[in-house]
């Protein structure tokens, strides 16, 4: 690792994205606590530290929404947005067309970020009206002038932080937006541990070694499944061109337990959250029965037990429908097809195309397992130990560590290109 440290440093360009992704994160953990005038910071971070489902949307904004500053939107507005046109790509043929071209993937990036702006404009009024309704200690009265401003601000925070996500991205070591989420988790879990530790008694110490105990074991198994992957053999054909023959060789086709990453996740948070934020805006309605299904809406979500089941099973399925979307066998038969490959054993075309399909079915169940039940972790430690500060930890760990390996092979990467330029 100390090697590694060094040949990093040695490389002066390698050096300098480094440090210029650093400083990025600093702007960023410097604009997450600039608060927007007018707001009760303290009100609002008991009102996140108590509720479930407005934690989960602090981690996904890279925790900055709990300081309703001007970046508060975080990073969400454009990861709703990509998810959008990705599943269009789904839906429409002529997205799917577009996916597979350089020029095609370009203007779907720039359709991409033009969309995060109303969508964070959107989002932004939303969370406005829910924190406007939850507390009045939060924001008080506000007028149309300030509510309009508030948008507006919060609206280029997000642009803001789309642009650097998109620097940083652009330098190699990592994808910038997954390292802006891993930046706010990293800062809120520092603040957690200070925390923890200035309260901490003799009376706890047992508690405090069983968490951190659980915390290895977890992160000892989210690596093993992030980087768990099944080869599957291929062998491809000889071929003689004059007095030489080619091929012959025998490589293997790697299938992650989770292809999906952390997007399953973010999918089934979505979801869940739609329906308690529409019920908010109709809590108050004058129509008794709309006022009492908002009502029954939102309690059902705050029951641990529903939420929690519906949780899971939301990550579970999503993880299935995502890695449908990214990995389509069909495409990858007939590439090895093209090229002269096959599986030993399966003939090619219809039969390796059903083989991957079902093999991928097979090993996503545990990966699917395992999301599941990193999402739930923190529901299940609240109900055995009754802290109520255990809100987003095994979502936060599988981000931070996904992130940590994606940053660790893009690096070296970069490294190992340094050294065939030698040659």
């Amino acid at each position: 690792m100390l090697n590694k440290i060094i040949q990093i440093w040695k490389a002066k360009d390698l050096r300098e994205s480094i440090l210029f992704v650093l400083v990025m994160l600093v702007i960023f953990r410097l604009a997450a606590h600039i608060p927007i005038p007018g707001v009760n910071v303290a009100a609002l971070r008991n009102l996140f530290a108590s509720n479930q489902i407005l934690g989960l949307l602090n981690v996904f904004s890279g925790g900055v929404m709990q300081n309703f500053s001007v970046v508060m939107m975080g990073v969400a507005p454009y990861i709703t947005s990509s998810i959008i046109f990705q599943l269009l790509g789904m839906i429409i043929p002529e997205f799917e067309e577009m996916q597979k071209e350089e020029y095609g993937r370009q203007k779907i990036n720039m359709w991409t970020r033009w969309a995060t702006v109303p969508l964070a404009a959107l989002q932004a009024f939303g969370m406005i009206t829910l924190l406007e309704r939850s507390s009045q200690a939060i924001l008080g009265n506000i007028s149309a002038f300030d509510l309009i401003s508030m948008i507006i601000t919060i609206t280029a925070g997000t642009i803001f932080l789309m642009w650097i996500g998109e620097l940083i991205t652009e330098k190699n070591v990592g994808n910038g937006i997954s390292l802006l989420i891993f930046a706010g988790i990293i800062a809120g879990a520092l603040k957690s541990i200070t925390n923890t530790l200035a309260t901490v008694t003799s009376a706890d110490l047992f508690l405090i070694i069983g968490f951190i105990i659980i915390a290895l074991v977890t992160t000892v198994g989210v690596v093993i499944i992030t980087e768990g992957q099944r080869n599957i053999p291929v062998q491809y054909a000889k071929q003689i061109r004059g007095n030489r023959m080619y091929g012959g060789e025998t490589t293997h086709l790697p299938l992650r337990v989770n292809m999906a990453g952390v997007i399953p996740i973010i999918f089934a948070i979505s979801v869940i959250l739609f329906p308690s934020m529409i019920a908010q805006f109709f809590i108050g309605a004058r129509t008794q029965w709309l006022a009492n299904a908002a009502e029954w809406m939102i309690g059902a979500f705050q029951n641990q037990l529903i939420y929690g089941v519906l949780y899971f099973l939301l990550v579970f399925a999503f993880t299935y429908f995502y890695t449908e979307v990214i990995f389509h066998p069909t495409q990858v038969a007939e590439n090895l097809q093209k090229q002269g490959g096959f599986i030993p054993g399966i003939r090619p075309g219809r039969h390796t195309s059903e083989y991957l399909a079902d093999t991928t079915h097979k090993i996503l169940f545990p990966g699917a397992l395992f999301l599941g039940i990193i999402a739930i972790l923190p529901l299940i430690m609240r109900y055995f130990t009754g802290i109520q500060s255990l809100t987003i930890g095994g979502t936060s760990l599988l981000i931070v560590v996904a992130v940590v390996i994606e940053t660790v092979k893009a690096v070296e990467s970069q490294l190992t290109m340094r050294e065939y330029e030698g040659y």
